[in-house]
């Protein structure tokens, strides 16, 4: 070029930026001043706006410290991409200069500018900050929305995100596909997986079509209060949409049908997959772990390993997690040195767990102790649980006395600690100890806490809290329960009330077992679904020794196959017997 006007070297600069190369940005830049030819805003602008776009936000950031150094305030456009710079790097004090610079130059109302402003706040963390920004501006477009929904999820506030989501709504704003895939994904972020799973439906019915990313952010949902029949669908959508090759949308419906009970689904899934990456693997790892099934579960490790993908942190979880539901002590032993040894991870406090619960469930409580003792960090109420779990299994007072007093240190407002340690003094007649722990609850104020299950019947998932008599069908639910337990004592059968407090009417302790959550959900299965059809529960406890074995009664009783997931592992019930092999 003959001549170089500063139009050419600003294309030029923005281009070696946006490639990521800001030493060559910065080279070139001093190339145009020995040219004689200085740089303007647009100049610093296309710099800033490159290093961001390319990933490197950390020099954007300082690109925008060196401009302002030179004497240049930013414009709208140069404030946007700085802000969102900002944002990634996690600055705020910049970010709140960068805020006093776009007041002083007139451009906070710039719409562009408030929406990164909100996304900014929102990713340092700064909830409040992002409200007041969102009343300030005058705008109201699906940007400056979807980023305050963003943001807000972000930050844990998923009921501020839903009023303002629904106020959006009521105003008539026009709400796009990455709107509504925000609040879904902000539902199932913070646990809200009904309302995900109404607003998916909600969304359809509006005319909004998922896309790609939509799928993955509501799968779990699904997976989470067993909604099979809504995990279907969307794994119907995204085969005529072409979907499923995805691999985020592919390793989603892989977790989900795993997590709701269909581990050979999920593997016809994992198989038909084009291309896998590591968290396609952990969730196929991770649901064979789940249903026991240890020998698939290291069977596909070592295919992942000879596939040359490299196992991480939740790989060996996975892997761990399943040598410890199927008792193989000695090769969980082996995975934890490997990890170590031959891929150079170092174990984090999930896998100590995982060693915890591996050695406790085979009685070996000393052994778990003794890593307990070794880890290279304090352990945390996972660890701790893991011990105070196994020492119920097998009776050690002692131990669990240990663990329970280091628990009620790091979780006091637990209630559930205090009822394990009440339940091994119980199964020990050690009636002393039962009513020292009940003190402490009643001095600390706590109450157990409450049972729930999820069950979908036909295309409604129904949630069912223990001792709730709220549901519409609650009648009909009981009147089942009764026929059921009139049925086990017919045949024999009589519940294990060894963990009831001792000084309750005998009963009173058949009430208390008989309105456990999981009881309700299976007895609600068995009136609303035809015969043989399977019943599956999830549940958001560690399902109890009672419900276990009368779960186990009932399905040979009523000839059903019955799933229930609690946080440990998936139990499937079948003619009397449980693919847990009892260790609940």
């Amino acid at each position: 070029m003959p001549h170089k006007t500063v139009v050419g070297w600003s294309a030029l600069i923005a281009g070696h930026a946006a490639r990521g190369d800001a030493e060559g940005a910065w080279g070139l830049l001093e190339r145009m001043r020995g040219a004689g030819v200085e740089p303007n805003v647009i100049t610093w602008n296309g710099i800033v706006s490159g290093l961001n776009r390319s990933g490197r936000a950390r020099d954007a950031v300082l690109t925008l410290v060196r401009m302002h150094a030179e004497g240049f305030l930013p414009d709208a456009t140069g404030v946007s991409c700085a802000l969102s710079a900002v944002g990634d790097v996690g600055d705020v004090s910049v970010g709140e200069q960068l805020h006093g610079c776009a007041v002083k130059a007139g451009c906070r109302v710039d719409a562009c500018v408030a929406t990164a402003l909100i996304d900014m706040y929102g990713k340092c963390g700064r909830a409040g900050e992002i409200v007041r920004v969102f009343d300030e501006s005058s705008h109201m477009d699906v940007a400056s929305c979807n980023a305050l929904i963003a943001g807000l999820s972000r930050n844990a506030q998923v009921s501020e995100a839903l009023r303002l989501f629904r106020e959006f709504v009521g105003r008539g704003v026009e709400l796009n596909v990455v709107s509504w895939t925000s609040i879904v994904a902000c539902c199932v972020q913070n646990g809200k997986d009904l309302e995900a799973v109404d607003i998916f439906r909600e969304m359809q019915s509006e005319g909004i079509e998922p896309n790609s990313v939509t799928i993955p952010c509501v799968v779990p949902a699904f997976a989470n209060v067993a909604a099979l029949m809504h995990g279907r669908s969307a794994h119907c959508f995204s085969l005529r949409k072409g979907f499923v090759h995805d691999i985020y949308v592919g390793s989603s419906l892989v977790d989900m049908y795993a997590k709701c009970g269909k581990v050979r689904d999920a593997r016809m899934i994992f198989d038909a997959m084009p291309s896998r990456n590591v968290v396609s693997w952990n969730a196929m790892i991770g649901g064979y772990a789940m249903h026991g099934e240890a020998t698939n579960a290291l069977e596909l490790f070592h295919s992942m390993q000879s596939s040359k993908e490299k196992p991480d942190l939740v790989t060996f979880t996975c892997v761990l997690g399943a040598c410890s539901q199927a008792g193989r002590t000695e090769e969980g032993r082996h995975y934890f040195n490997e990890m170590q040894d031959k891929h150079g991870i170092s174990p984090r406090m999930e896998h100590y767990a995982c060693m915890v619960t591996l050695l406790g469930r085979a009685g070996k409580l000393d052994d778990a102790y003794d890593v307990i003792n070794q880890m290279p960090f304090e352990p945390d109420s996972c660890i701790w649980g893991s011990l105070l779990g196994s020492c119920r299994v097998h009776g050690n007072v002692v131990l669990a006395e240990i663990a329970a007093e280091n628990l009620f240190q790091l979780e006091p407002e637990n209630a559930g600690n205090y009822v394990l340690l009440s339940n091994i003094y119980a199964s020990k007649k050690m009636w002393d100890g039962v009513n020292r722990v009940r003190d402490m609850m009643k001095n600390v104020g706590l109450k157990k806490e409450k049972g729930c299950s999820w069950i979908q019947i036909k295309d409604k998932v129904h949630m069912l809290l223990a001792g709730d008599s709220s549901h519409p069908m609650i009648a009909a639910i009981t009147e089942k329960l009764k026929h059921l337990s009139i049925e086990m004592r017919r045949l024999g059968f009589a519940p294990s009330t060894d963990y009831v407090l001792h000084d309750v009417e005998e009963q009173e302790k058949d009430d208390i077992l008989s309105v456990h959550s999981e009881k309700l959900a299976v007895a609600l299965g068995l009136i609303s679904t035809s015969q043989g059809t399977p019943i599956r529960v999830i549940k958001n406890l560690r399902i109890c020794g009672d419900c276990h074995e009368a779960i186990k009664f009932i399905s040979s009783f009523e000839e059903r196959e019955i799933y229930v997931r609690d946080t440990n592992r998936f139990h499937h019930f079948k003619d009397g017997k449980c693919s847990c092999a009892d260790y609940w």
